[in-house]
């Protein structure tokens, strides 16, 4: 799946390799991208086309054509949002074999391939990464001391950059999403908390689909579950802002709560220091 098409393109080069990043730099006529309709898939032409760029000659060259046009097949039918073959090669008896393959499915067709995602292996996913998961939540960890309760991956990520132009470290990038709901938030919480490397945690929160209300509620009830052991730093600002700081408030929890974002940042490094 490609970005700049909206949709799928065939990437192909004779070159092949570890280093395809290499040959697109500095040989750029031996790659090439072809967008593929989605409705007409990877038509006859386009099969040939590729085939005879990747030197396949005759008949083996509509054999390659033919193997292509089932890898596009395939692609759709698992729903996959990258299929790699490297190398594609010609055998000595005659045949065109995917010798290698990497596969990328999309997550948001679990549902629809439930015998693929069920042949998963989370063995070896940091834990939290894995509890973050199952409850809707993005977690990744990172080697910071301050643990960060953010929504959506944009103020996430700009939440870390204020953190290090601050003089701290993130300990792991968190995003609630939109439709998180109270457990969540007390789940997220406990999450943060379990991390040996945190000293510190702020919550950044801009609310429009999120009700701060709810983020408020999830903090206090994960508070009186399990007292914090850290500092928290909480900036809530948008929807229900007001309701969440009394709720906040009136928890008896010294929470920081900072409607700054630059100064909640900075307040922050310096609890973790």
């Amino acid at each position: 799946m490609e970005r700049s098409y909206n949709g799928a393109a065939l990437v192909a080069s004779p070159a092949g390799g570890m280093d395809i990043e290499t040959v697109a730099e500095k040989s750029p006529h031996l790659l090439k991208t072809v967008p593929i309709d989605i409705y007409e898939g990877v038509t006859d032409k386009m099969a040939t086309e590729i085939a005879e760029f990747l030197d396949f000659k005759g008949a083996m060259a509509k054999k390659c054509a033919e193997e292509i046009k089932k890898l596009w097949d395939m692609f759709t039918k698992v729903d996959a949002t990258q299929l790699e073959i490297n190398p594609l090669v010609e055998t000595d008896d005659g045949r065109v074999v995917a010798v290698d393959a990497k596969i990328n499915f999309d997550d948001n067709a679990q549902f629809r391939q439930q015998e693929i995602f069920a042949l998963g292996d989370d063995s070896g996913v940091d834990p939290r990464e894995r509890e973050a998961a199952s409850l809707n939540l993005t977690y990744i960890d990172m080697d910071g001391s301050i643990g960060c309760m953010v929504n959506g991956a944009g103020l996430a990520m700009a939440t870390m950059d204020l953190i290090t132009l601050s003089g701290g470290r993130p300990a792991n990038f968190l995003d609630l999403g939109g439709g998180v709901g109270q457990a969540q938030v007390s789940a997220a919480l406990r999450i943060l908390e379990s991390d040996p490397k945190v000293k510190a945690i702020f919550v950044n929160v801009f609310a429009g689909i999120v009700n701060c209300a709810t983020i408020a509620n999830g903090i206090v009830a994960a508070c009186k579950e399990n007292p914090p052991k850290y500092p928290l730093v909480i900036r809530l600002e948008g929807t229900n802002s007001s309701m969440a700081k009394k709720i906040l408030e009136g928890s008896g929890y010294p929470f920081k709560i900072i409607n700054d974002a630059d100064k909640a940042a900075k307040t922050v490094v310096e609890l973790a220091q």
